[in-house]
């Protein structure tokens, strides 16, 4: 990673502090309170000793000196716990902020862009690398401002005492962060590296889980094995050089501070001995000034120890800001601006959609589909078919505002690329290849709303064939479903997805693949019910059963990305042309 690039990652982590300013500061101010509540504690206890081993004052004369040390001491941990507390709330309110604002980014981009990399990288990114910023903000941020602010306040503290002391500790201070910033220069690169491995690693991880059933069939599962053994020792060679270099950095700090404490110590022994003269302004080195500046010296580079120690922090929330910072980036340039209206959402007629050279593009610019041309009427029926990967679901896509386009995609002569997509998706139910249920009650997936009586309920269930599973369920229709509807198998769930799409009664019914889950007995019944609904408002589906579009008056056949044919069942079947080519395959594979 370039110095230019670190730079801007240092910027980009330092402007998100505002999501946390407030904890910030109050970490700040708890900290240099504690600060002020050490140089109290060190001048009781100097003046402690100075009073009883060189004044020999009475016990009597010191109680009230130690109850204030007692009260030093006791002060000094209740504002390391609040001040600790402080830091923990500013670094989760950081991550939060930070997590938001990555989902609510992937939530504009939509469901294609999120597929286009493996699940495991998006965990990655949403909770490792997220959670690897905490110590930033929660210590390393407020620990820059003590840095600078405690060591000034036992300068000023020391400096009318003995200048001599207060000089050595000003001279040798700047050599721990010089060191300790050559030594962490390559910190950053390597918790990259490491995070990016992690990346990789989670993402392969979980395609090898999810096609385990394919290794096995064609016998690779020693070869993935090896892959996998590799994959984790190299992820191991990394975490280790980011340990390594974190070790070295603190073994750093140690023996600098050491070396200074050392040479405030030898300053004062020989000034005992009479060797040295000079330090307390033209009077003779007293028992107190050695031991308040002994016992600040410690606490001098203790502020910069601490930083050194969160030093890693930085190079870790560096590591992991380089791509989150670079996925925010990229992201921002891809969401297209919306323009907020009102007109399709107060208009009372059927939806018309008016399709002119519209090229459809994936989010790297990449030409899906098109150039197309097309106009659907209010309440048309429109059939999509045509091989795997000709472009059906991608047209499906465009619609849902999924994906980019140039040209021209009218709703209602009003251009879709203007229209809010939370507006414009009340008007549309959908139901995918892959049914996605909430963790509720079937009833609320259902009617997520409530707004269907009993009644109502009950005939939809039946329409969609849903009660033909409601008595093996536990609390029938108020079975909660599980994560993932684990409790059900895929066909009952796409049954509910079906009857949730149909209880919506929207103005555009869009549908892809909606029986592929489903048993030949229940897709017959599914499509019954679904031919039944396609005549309330605009219906455009995707379909493999082509046995299912006898009645259907429009059929648009797609191929490579472009509509190569038009027209209903009977039109389409007499002519040669691919859609005979596919009736005539079905055909074959039936028999």
């Amino acid at each position: 990673m370039d110095k230019s690039r670190q730079k801007q990652l240092a910027l980009w982590l330092k402007a998100q502090r505002f999501h946390a300013k407030r904890w910030l500061n109050i970490s700040v101010v708890l900290g240099t309170c504690s600060a002020i509540t050490i140089l109290l504690q060190a001048y009781c206890l100097a003046e402690l000793l100075q009073r009883a081993l060189i004044d020999h004052q009475p016990l009597a004369h010191l109680y009230h000196w130690l109850i204030l040390l007692l009260g030093c001491f006791a002060l000094r941990a209740i504002l390391h716990y609040y001040r600790e507390k402080a830091g923990t709330k500013a670094g989760e309110t950081l991550r939060q902020a930070i997590r938001e604002t990555v989902l609510n980014r992937l939530e504009a981009l939509g469901p294609v862009w999120v597929a286009s990399r493996p699940v495991g990288s998006w965990t990655t990114l949403l909770h490792e690398q997220i959670e690897k910023m905490h110590d930033y903000y929660a210590r390393y941020l407020p620990q820059i401002t003590l840095a600078g602010v405690i060591p000034l306040l036992i300068l000023i503290t020391l400096y009318p005492i003995n200048w001599a002391a207060a000089t050595i500790l000003f001279l040798t201070a700047p050599l721990i962060p010089l060191f300790m910033a050559m030594v962490g220069m390559g910190a950053a690169d390597a918790n990259r590296r490491n995070f990016a491995a992690l990346a990789r690693l989670s993402g392969d991880f979980l395609d090898r889980l999810r096609g385990l059933d394919t290794l096995r069939l064609f016998n690779r599962r020693q070869a993935e094995e090896d892959a996998i053994a590799e994959s984790s020792e190299q992820f191991r060679l990394r975490t280790m050089e980011v340990l390594r270099i974190a070790f070295l950095s603190s073994a750093v700090l140690e023996f600098f501070a050491s070396v200074s404490i050392a040479i405030v110590a030898v300053y004062f022994g020989f000034s005992y001995l009479g060797v040295f003269h000079f330090g307390s302004y033209s009077t003779t080195v007293t028992l107190f000034a050695g031991f308040i500046a002994l016992i600040l010296a410690p606490e001098f580079f203790q502020p910069l120890r601490d930083l050194g120690s969160f030093y890693h922090a930085k190079a870790q929330a560096s590591g992991a800001a380089d791509e989150i910072e670079a996925f925010l980036a990229r992201t921002e340039t891809l969401l297209r601006p919306t323009v907020e209206t009102n007109t399709l959402l107060t208009t009372t007629e059927g939806l018309t959609l008016e399709a002119n050279d519209l090229i459809i593009t994936s989010a790297d610019g990449v030409r899906l589909v098109g150039p197309i041309n097309f106009q659907f009427q209010a309440n048309q029926r429109i059939a999509l078919v045509g091989p795997s990967g000709s472009g059906k679901s991608t047209l499906i896509n465009v619609l849902l505002g999924f994906l980019a386009y140039q040209g021209s995609l009218q709703i209602n002569g009003q251009e879709l690329s203007t229209l809010s997509r939370e507006a414009w998706l009340a008007w549309i139910s959908w139901v995918g290849q892959h049914p996605r249920l909430f963790s509720c009650s079937i009833a609320k997936n259902i009617s997520p709303d409530g707004t269907l009586s009993a009644e109502e309920l009950n005939t939809l269930v039946a329409k969609t064939g849903v009660d033909e599973f409601l008595d093996r369920l536990p609390h029938g229709l108020d079975t909660e479903v599980s994560e993932d509807s684990h409790n059900l198998s895929v066909g009952q769930a796409q049954r509910i997805a079906v009857a949730r799409a149909l209880a919506k009664q929207a103005n555009l019914l869009l549908l892809d693949e909606p029986t592929a889950s489903l048993d030949r007995h229940h897709e017959q019944h599914i499509m019954a019910s679904l031919q039944q609904a396609s005549h309330q408002q605009m219906t455009l589906m995707v379909t493999h059963q082509l046995d299912q579009l006898i009645d259907w008056p429009t059929i648009i056949v797609m191929e490579a990305g472009n509509i190569v044919q038009v027209g209903d069942y009977a039109t389409l079947a007499a002519k040669e042309g691919l859609f005979q080519r596919m009736l005539s395959h079905r055909s074959g594979e039936i028999e």
